[in-house]
């Protein structure tokens, strides 16, 4: 794991399908650039060739949300041991579309995990690594199944975003009561503003980071 005393950060996005925080990651990765920063950008599941091959099976394969969480936790760790915490070290500045908070919201509140058996896996994966800031990009359950409803280029819903409101009112609850108990690290963004509105307050809450 990295020094806690390195210079560079670990920002993470997170919310529901449709809250927009896949919009915002290239403006905030251009912001920071422009401001001297090394920025490195990545995703989850995802960021290394494993990972991607795990996010295949993750987004497409019928399991049981325990063994999603299993590999969920497997993809992170090689993630972090092969790019993030190398990175770190050497002063990056890391975005992340999802990270383990995602974990926690889909698997957790969506699918009924429990809360602590996450909590064991990400202590063993992780230890006591966590991100720097994470910004929660929250709307309204109906309007991120509208946004997720558009077309998308040709590219088929996977299967989280093809579940039910119930389940995403289950996952941006938690990703709510998780921002509450932990509102140095967790910005919550009323991601139904402008995307103007939205960028300025993200400016003031990296520049204060």
């Amino acid at each position: 794991m990295p020094d806690t005393r390195q210079r560079g950060r670990f920002i993470t996005l997170e919310g529901i399908d449709g809250a927009g925080k896949s919009t915002h990651l290239p403006w905030l990765k251009d912001t920071l650039e422009r401001q001297g920063r090394q920025v490195w950008i990545s995703r989850e599941p995802g960021g290394t060739p494993l990972g991607e091959r795990l996010r295949e099976m993750l987004l497409h394969e019928p399991m049981t949300p325990i063994t999603e969480a299993l590999l969920m936790f497997a993809a992170r760790r090689e993630h972090c041991e092969r790019e993030i915490w190398p990175r770190l070290a050497d002063g990056a500045w890391i975005v992340c579309d999802r990270f383990a908070d995602a974990t926690y919201a889909y698997q957790g509140g969506g699918y009924g995990v429990a809360l602590e058996a996450i909590a064991q896996l990400e202590r063993l994966t992780l230890g006591d690594f966590r991100p720097d800031l994470t910004l929660v990009f929250d709307v309204p359950v109906e309007v991120g199944r509208e946004r997720i409803s558009q077309p998308r280029g040709g590219r088929a819903l996977d299967k989280f975003e093809r579940e039910r409101g119930e389940f995403f009112t289950r996952v941006r609850d938690t990703y709510l009561q998780r921002a509450r108990a932990e509102p140095n690290r967790m910005r919550v963004i009323d991601a139904t503003r402008s995307p103007a509105a939205i960028q300025s307050e993200l400016l003031s809450i990296v520049e204060a980071l």
